[in-house]
């Protein structure tokens, strides 16, 4: 199964911030387009490293190599800032999605962490990580984490939110939490998140506001057609976030 590739278009939206392109002695010292298509291929069926075509992208060595050093280096993370700078900020949405992760995803050791300091932990659905995340009106990713799978969806909430002035912001029940709705208000905004059953006060919420939810759900149904991300194989969670951070640059650039 082939993945997509970067059109001419996307890829002048990238170039200039993507390393290891300028033309050396020996001419150009690494294909940055290359590598992204790379990638891209990796990512939509779940592929090894292995599988990687070698007459297409070269060694699958080399690409995993520099996609480990881009992790390190936060090149991904200062990609996503350029690309995702003019977010519609007429409304938030903030929701989490289990993704099942593959046995060989545990036993990160030594200063790497345990299942926990990788994001990895049981749930009623079984062995898996969560995504965390915030998109814009447009249902464009703004801010997103990962937790393991059994954390509730209130313990990253605020953090997320942080620092982000909508006019309203869409969750769930799952964060109804006073803490949450403080942040908010602080803000400027207006939580658009239904009580929960077991408040003794029973807070209004706009009804009408809240059916725009469509844009969070649609943002992760478009992350799982990448089954790399539909189900989780990394060890360690930034590596996993890579793809996640690969996948919504792309969403930005379509």
């Amino acid at each position: 199964m082939d993945g997509e590739v970067v059109r001419d278009d996307q890829w002048g939206r990238l170039r200039e911030f993507v390393p290891g392109g300028r033309k050396g002695k020996r001419g150009p010292r690494s294909d940055g387009r290359r590598f992204f298509d790379a990638l891209l291929w990796l990512a939509r069926p779940c592929a090894r490293w292995r599988d990687l075509p070698e007459d297409r992208f070269g060694p699958y060595q080399t690409i995993k190599r520099r996609y480990y050093r881009w992790i390190e280096a936060g090149v991904f993370d200062r990609i996503f800032e350029a690309v995702a700078n003019d977010p519609d900020m007429e409304w938030l949405a903030i929701d989490a999605t289990v993704i099942r992760a593959q046995a060989q995803a545990a036993g990160a050791r030594g200063k790497k962490g345990g299942a926990q300091a990788q994001a990895l932990g049981r749930s009623r659905g079984g062995f898996g990580t969560k995504i965390h995340a915030v998109v814009d009106a447009l249902g464009l990713p703004v801010r997103f984490a990962l937790g393991p799978g059994q954390q509730n969806d209130i313990v990253p909430a605020c953090n997320l939110i942080r620092g982000l002035s909508a006019r309203q912001v869409l969750a769930d029940r799952a964060c109804d939490a006073n803490s949450l709705h403080d942040i908010i208000l602080e803000q400027g905004g207006d939580p658009v998140i239904p009580p929960r059953r077991n408040r003794n006060y029973q807070h209004r919420y706009d009804h009408i506001a809240y059916k725009q939810r469509w844009g969070i759900e649609a943002f992760f149904a478009k992350l799982k057609q990448r089954r790399r991300i539909a189900t989780r194989y990394d060890k360690l969670a930034a590596n996993f976030l890579g793809f996640i951070k690969l996948a919504s640059i792309m969403l930005w650039i379509k």
